[in-house]
């Protein structure tokens, strides 16, 4: 455990924590799951840029838009489920080393300034750890601002998509 700590504060390290120009506090989710399958099997499920709605339950579809799958500067074209659409950009990508960093671009959500990685590593019972971390700031800059568009609401909300995703992931991997 004391391993995935080290590599999970890796990558909040690695993730920019620049003050905004308007003083908006930025906030860090980070979740992990460990998953009962090997970590090549786990990280062919979540690797490919437009993939994201072969193992999230909120998308219908994440075409890339610019770009290829695997390679820094894809853009992809999120469809939420019901929903509006938003766009992301990959910034880092390794395949050796299982792990990949995008960026929205372009969202209607109440966010700003995100960026958020996930990473797959191996772990000493001959599982999977998986690690899904971002950091943003609320979009509106206002001090008072409605519940719904508040830093707890924003964490809440990139909370519940980084869980329903990876427990979605954890099933997949467990049952193939």
């Amino acid at each position: 455990m004391k391993k995935i700590m080290l590599a999970l504060f890796g990558l909040v390290l690695a993730l920019p924590f620049a003050a905004s120009a308007d003083d908006r506090p930025q906030q860090v989710v980070g979740v992990m799951i460990e998953i009962n399958a090997k970590p090549d099997k786990v990280w062919n499920i979540v690797k490919n840029f437009d993939g994201l709605q072969n193992w999230h339950p909120a998308f219908s579809g994440t075409p890339l838009v610019k770009g290829q799958n695997g390679k820094r500067g894809a853009i992809r074209e999120l469809s939420i489920k019901d929903g509006p659409k938003l766009t992301e950009e990959l910034v880092a990508y390794d395949d050796a080393r299982m792990v990949y960093t995008y960026v929205i671009v372009e969202s209607p959500l109440p966010i700003d300034k995100y960026q958020s990685s996930m990473a797959v590593h191996g772990n000493a019972g001959g599982g999977t750890t998986v690690s899904w971390i971002g950091t943003f700031t609320r979009k509106n800059p206002r001090d008072n601002v409605d519940a719904k568009e508040s830093d707890a609401a924003a964490v809440e909300l990139i909370t519940g998509a980084y869980k329903g995703g990876l427990e979605t992931v954890k099933t997949m991997a467990e049952s193939k």
